[in-house]
């Protein structure tokens, strides 16, 4: 597959898991919170800041029965109206410009998600350079069409899709112009159990649509996303806040600053353990195969003395002959004097 180039940053399997903090809501609608979470999020070594461009009438209508009023006993936001939670969390278009130059400044790569037509019309006045398309989003194949026309790279979760609706908005996003696709496996429960997330499912991705395939990780912890770097995530997006004690619409499955630097530590290092595949020493362990065990005279020796279990053991290090030869040279003769920790060579043996 091909290298995604995304404002200069190289994301694949040749490079370091490309990371993206969400902050969603968590800043509580606060700009400096908003900015404060750039600034800790640079502070961490994040890749990028992810934001989502939307409004609560570009969501849903301001009805506050039936559907639009969430009941799910298990739900994170259980008896909020749809309308309302999205007022709570939503990022006011206003602040879309302080916070992307902050990024900028800090060196970090600043992009949404938007959610209808309009808020891709807005961003490209911001010049973003990419798109996220979110899972509850990615068979809206009018806004797919509208964010392919960009050209610009372009990563869609694919909670709750099926392979076929998949097959379906890749298809809809490179026929519209788009040639620069990530795919990240996602569960669109919040927070999402571990045991539903089922990262195998990454290289398989990866392999149906040529693409890069990245995590949109809504479990708690780091645990999830360092192993699928392991299987090939070239991409791990993580929702981030300054706290969760202070709340914030996502804050339960969020990561806090030290958390966000670990991620950035521990996935860099299940990068790099990947390698390539390989058998024998490396160059760093070469001297190390000094300290395998060998065989050693344990016992002073005269010369015709048989080597016996009482003198010759198979002990560290290694500058003996290896321990595989030692029923071969019990009972033979030493060719000549030897003393207590003498490493055992062919030399010392009668012919």
């Amino acid at each position: 597959m091909n290298e995604v180039v995304i404002q200069n940053r190289k994301v694949g399997p040749n490079c370091p898991p490309f990371i993206i903090a969400e902050m969603s809501g968590n800043h509580n609608q606060s700009l400096n919170n908003a900015l404060q979470i750039v600034e800790e999020a640079a502070k961490a070594g994040a890749d990028a800041v992810k934001l989502q461009t939307y409004t609560p009438d570009t969501m849903t209508l301001d009805v506050d029965r039936g559907e639009f009023v969430i009941k799910d006993s298990n739900n994170l936001w259980k008896g909020k109206s749809l309308y309302n939670l999205y007022q709570e969390a939503y990022t006011p278009w206003e602040w879309h410009e302080a916070i992307f130059n902050r990024c900028r400044e800090l060196g970090l790569i600043a992009f949404s998600s938007p959610f209808d037509e309009t808020a891709v019309d807005f961003l490209e006045e911001l010049d973003v350079p990419c798109y996220k398309i979110a899972s509850f989003e990615n068979t809206d194949i009018p806004l797919l069409r509208k964010v392919a026309s960009t050209g610009k790279p372009i990563i869609i979760s694919t909670g709750m899709a099926t392979l076929s609706e998949i097959d379906e908005t890749v298809r809809v996003v490179r026929e519209s112009g788009c040639k620069d696709i990530i795919l990240l496996k996602c569960t669109s429960t919040y927070p999402a159990p571990a045991i539903d997330t089922n990262i195998k499912t990454i290289p398989q991705m990866s392999q149906i649509f040529n693409s890069n395939v990245g995590l949109s990780d809504h479990t708690q912890g780091i645990g999830v996303a360092i192993a699928s770097v392991a299987l090939g995530a070239t991409v791990i997006e993580k929702h981030f806040t300054l706290s969760r004690e202070e709340g914030g619409v996502d804050s339960v499955f969020s990561l806090e600053p030290k958390e966000l630097q670990q991620l950035v530590n521990e996935t860099n290092k299940a990068w790099e353990s990947l390698g390539e595949i390989t058998f024998g020493p490396t160059e760093k362990e070469k001297a190390s195969r000094t300290r395998r065990r060998s065989l050693y005279i344990t016992k002073d020796i005269k010369a015709g003395d048989a080597f016996t279990k009482d003198n010759l053991r198979a002990i560290r290090p290694g500058l003996g002959i290896p321990p595989k030869y030692y029923d071969l040279v019990i009972g033979k003769k030493a060719r000549k004097n030897a003393v207590k920790g003498t490493p055992l060579q062919w030399d010392n043996l009668l012919e």
